[in-house]
């Protein structure tokens, strides 16, 4: 019985942390610029732009190069790509928002840098890249018979002359959305280390100043709107992350240092596919995962395993897995999941066996 409660007060802890240092400033603007997409962006240039009949030439490197500006975490990215892909973004530019956006933004870039060394940093991002497109590749032939209806729609589109000079969004309505994203990144980029407080701070300035933009550029309708779509993400998502986060607090309170320490030693292919387990199947928000593989380093953890933790750890999560199959179904989590786990754990040991 003692054992049972230390789980569970393991699993209250992980919530009541997510809750204090996450909700606020990471979760609430991600849920309001999903709803802004859904309600301000034109269905019609997102299929032209990343629809599933666009090339994947066009869609792939733009859906990557975009997530790189959203810092991020694994549950963070959801609302936005669902917002893409509801607005009839393909299959595979959506999921390489779900993989780019908390594996390798710039953020992250920038802080591994600063911790672990700019190699690891460098290295981060280009097997991120490399990943992102066969993650685009192997959902897109995996669901192809899903997509077909959706890509007759996108080359319908795309086959109207009238549709050439298509605006994706209105000049309104680009400052808001930047407005949105800045109330989203502001918190991690203003301050980056100090107390949580002055990140609070820093979150209610730009809301207000987001909300004070779109009361005078916005009708009354149009922002009923907004909260409406982003009220939808909400009351479909976050009861799975909260869910999700208290499940691995109790996992968190199995798992014992001593374990990892040994599970992780080296660059052999187990210890790249223990990281990535772990990197999977934990929670990690933005910007934690680099001090955490630093400490692992020092204790004897080879680079391959640290690379490979350094993606999936922010990159993947179970609340993320759960949450994905909510939204986008559990076969394409499932996959998705199965996909991350081989791709991590061959990443992790061709970086630190022939790379470092």
């Amino acid at each position: 019985m003692q054992i049972l409660w230390k789980l569970i007060l393991s699993g209250l802890l992980a919530l009541k942390e997510y809750i204090a240092l996450h909700v606020l400033t990471c979760l609430i603007p991600a849920f309001l610029l999903a709803g802004a997409m859904v309600t301000f962006l034109s269905k019609e240039a997102i299929l032209k732009y990343l629809g599933t009949a666009t090339k994947k030439i066009i869609s792939f490197p733009l859906s990557a190069l975009s997530s790189i500006f959203l810092a991020v975490c694994s549950c963070t990215v959801i609302p936005v790509s669902a917002g893409i892909y509801f607005r009839g973004g393909g299959i595979g530019p959506a999921f390489i928002f779900l993989w780019v956006a908390p594996a390798s933004n710039i953020l992250a870039l920038i802080y591994t840098g600063a911790i672990i060394g700019y190699d690891m940093a460098l290295a981060r991002i280009i097997v991120a890249f490399l990943m992102s497109v066969v993650v685009g590749l192997f959902m897109t032939w995996v669901f192809i018979k899903e997509e077909r209806e959706r890509i007759k729609e996108s080359a319908a589109f795309q086959a109207d002359p009238e549709n050439e000079k298509v605006s994706i969004i209105k000049k309104k309505d680009i400052v808001l959305l930047i407005l949105i994203v800045l109330t989203l990144l502001a918190p991690n980029y203003l301050v980056v280390k100090g107390p949580y407080w002055k990140k609070v701070v820093v979150f209610f300035i730009f809301l207000i100043i987001t909300f004070g933009y779109a009361f005078w550029a916005k009708t009354k309708e149009e922002i009923v709107k907004w909260m409406k779509e982003t009220w939808w993400f909400v009351r479909i998502i976050f009861p799975l992350l909260l869910l999700g986060v208290f499940i691995v607090g109790i996992i968190g309170g199995v798992l014992k240092k001593e374990w990892i320490e040994g599970w992780l030693g080296g660059n052999g292919i187990l210890a790249s596919f223990f990281a990535t387990i772990l990197g999977a199947f934990s929670y990690f928000a933005t910007l934690t995962e680099a001090p955490f593989v630093d400490t692992l380093m020092k204790l004897g953890m080879g680079k391959g395993p640290a690379l490979a933790l350094l993606l999936t750890g922010p990159g993947a999560s179970l609340p993320n897995f759960l949450a994905i199959a909510r939204i986008f179904g559990a076969k394409k989590a499932i996959v998705y999941g199965i996909l991350i786990v081989v791709l991590g754990t061959f990443s992790g040991w061709f970086v630190g066996n022939f790379i470092f």
